[in-house]
């Protein structure tokens, strides 16, 4: 029976191109939906470039240009990234749709309605000369912490999150001057209130959830939850749907996180699916994942399922949080206002989407914090691309195209391999539902290495050399067999390579099942599957 699967994307910040990181920690919810669509289940695969907040609109000021022309800049940049590396999103949307803002003023009315969303007026950051409320990114001041430059919700220097009234030394970025305090209204909603079902939600799904998930998120409700404003002081957003609020929007992160929701039911609607139904609680046969860095586990484990528990629409709270650790350049976490990050089109300027695909993977962030290492992937493309994979593929077709004109003859697949093969569909593909990606692609690099040993043991061309046709028939088709379940157990991974074996010996499109090949097979345009590249 197939199964319903929802796959939520982190939506990445549109004001600089994607690094590394992003990649790193994006890629899981490609590889789980590439897999969960070859297993035949209903996936929707979302995400999408969240154009709202004060960066942009800093930015753009800098820039002499638009919030929205530096949003769309960005998106357009992203779209076309994802498409470099191989992403295949149900949907890549963005916050400046009006069918996200619609769906965001309706969403932000129901939790007003249901008595999640109160007023309070508090005393607020205000320019006097600017005559205006400064939102946290227009303030500059000084961190209590360390003494170092912050702005009025982070230091630029100890990276510490702060509240505006914490900052010290408080001026006007906009235009130099000392800010006052003036009392102002905003709405905010009850974090507070969703306590008790946020410590059940850790409980329920500590053996789901990553283990830094896991620990963040306690660490979160440890700390002591506090109700989190709604709304913002800003020029550029989603309008609040509230009458006397006209000169706010609703704060970015209450908008973003529901991008998941936003864009998940635009797909259904498409589709013809009730998202209602389909995020149900209920639906026993529902599985959700949620893919995004370390910074964004509180957003995720704690905010998003507040949020969805007061829509009061019985959704499904997140099963799976596959929350990547870093990826280090220069032993220093990647920052867009630092300067220090690799993007991922610099990347590709040098490398295959596969191989980024396979070291993000393999070794990337997925446990611990990883750095970047540029010799490391060109390694990594040698030894495993190269040496096994190709080795493999490419040895064995290259003698047959020699030898036999690339006709391959029908033969008997061994019993052994073909057992091997399906306890690896089987045991590959438990180790990527539990968002395991490394145990998944350790044991496709065994697989590949025992065909390697396969082959070397059977002595192929000795078979020939003796005219022992027949037994020289087999051992080919047994590796014809492990090549169509390699492209298989690879698409999810490596799609490039997938395709390759596929196109060049007519396999069948892409499902995650056991493929044995029938009769004589003849050999297409042979290609190598990855080139060295030198160190």
């Amino acid at each position: 029976m197939s199964r319903d699967i929802f796959i939520g994307g982190a939506w990445p910040y549109s004001n600089y191109f994607l690094h590394v990181g992003h990649l790193a920690s994006l890629l899981p919810g490609d590889i789980l939906a590439k897999y969960y669509r070859g297993k035949g289940d209903r996936v929707i695969y979302v995400s999408g470039s969240d154009c709202h907040g004060t960066p942009i609109t800093e930015r753009a000021r800098k820039e002499n240009t638009t919030p929205e022309k530096v949003a769309n800049y960005y998106h357009e940049e992203f779209v076309k990234t994802f498409n470099n590396v191989g992403f295949e999103y149900d949907l890549y949307t963005d916050t400046m749709t009006d069918y996200h803002n619609k769906y965001v003023q309706k969403q932000f009315s129901r939790l007003l309605d249901n008595g999640w969303i109160y007023e309070k007026v508090e005393p607020a950051v205000y320019c006097e000369k600017c005559n205006k409320f400064l939102s946290d990114r227009e303030i500059v001041g000084k961190c209590p912490n360390c003494g170092g430059v912050s702005t009025g919700d982070q230091c630029d220097e100890c990276l510490a999150s702060l509240d505006s009234s914490e900052v010290l030394d408080k001026h006007c970025k906009i235009c130099g001057s000392d800010t006052v305090s003036k009392d102002n209204k905003h709405l905010y909603f009850k974090l507070t209130a969703f306590e008790k079902e946020l410590q059940q939600l850790i409980i329920d799904r500590k053996n789901l959830w990553r283990k830094n998930a896991v620990g963040e998120a306690q660490k979160y409700i440890d700390t002591g939850l506090r109700d989190r404003a709604a709304t913002r002081q800003l020029d550029w957003g989603v309008d609040v749907p509230v009458k006397g609020y006209e000169d706010k929007k609703i704060y970015v992160w209450i908008e973003a996180v529901m991008g998941y929701l936003s864009a998940g039911q635009r797909v259904a609607e498409e589709r013809g699916i009730d998202f209602d139904k389909f995020m149900s609680d209920n639906n026993k046969n529902l599985r959700t994942y949620f893919v995004h860095g370390k910074d964004n586990i509180p957003f995720h484990t704690t905010i998003f399922p507040a949020l969805v528990s007061g829509l009061e629409y019985n959704y499904r709270l997140p099963d799976y949080i596959v929350s990547c650790a870093y990826v280090n350049l220069n032993d220093e976490k990647m920052s867009k206002s630092k300067g220090n990050l690799l993007t991922v089109n610099e990347l590709l300027e040098r490398f295959p989407k596969d191989t980024l695909r396979f070291y993000f993977t393999y070794l990337g962030p997925e446990t611990h914090d990883t750095s970047c290492s540029i010799e490391e992937m060109i390694q990594c493309h040698n030894k495993f691309l190269v040496g096994q994979l190709g080795n493999f593929v490419n040895r064995n077709l290259g003698f047959i195209n020699k030898k036999f004109e690339g006709i391959i003859k029908e033969g008997i697949v061994d019993k052994d391999i073909k057992e091997k093969t399906r306890k690896a569909y089987d045991s590959i593909g438990e180790a990527i539902e539990k968002a395991e990606f490394r145990n998944a692609l350790s044991q496709i690099l065994e697989y590949i290495s025992d065909a390697n040993k396969y082959y070397d043991s059977s002595e192929p061309w000795v078979k020939v050399k003796n005219e022992d046709l027949t037994e020289f028939n087999n051992i080919t088709y047994t590796c014809v067999y492990i090549m169509a379940n390699i492209a298989n157990l690879i698409k999810p991974f490596m799609g490039d390579a997938s395709s390759k074996i596929k196109d060049m010996l007519s396999f069948k499109e892409y499902r995650w099942e056991e493929e044995e090949p029938k009769g004589d097979i003849t050999i297409k345009d042979l290609d190598i599957l990855y080139n060295r590249i030198d160190e």
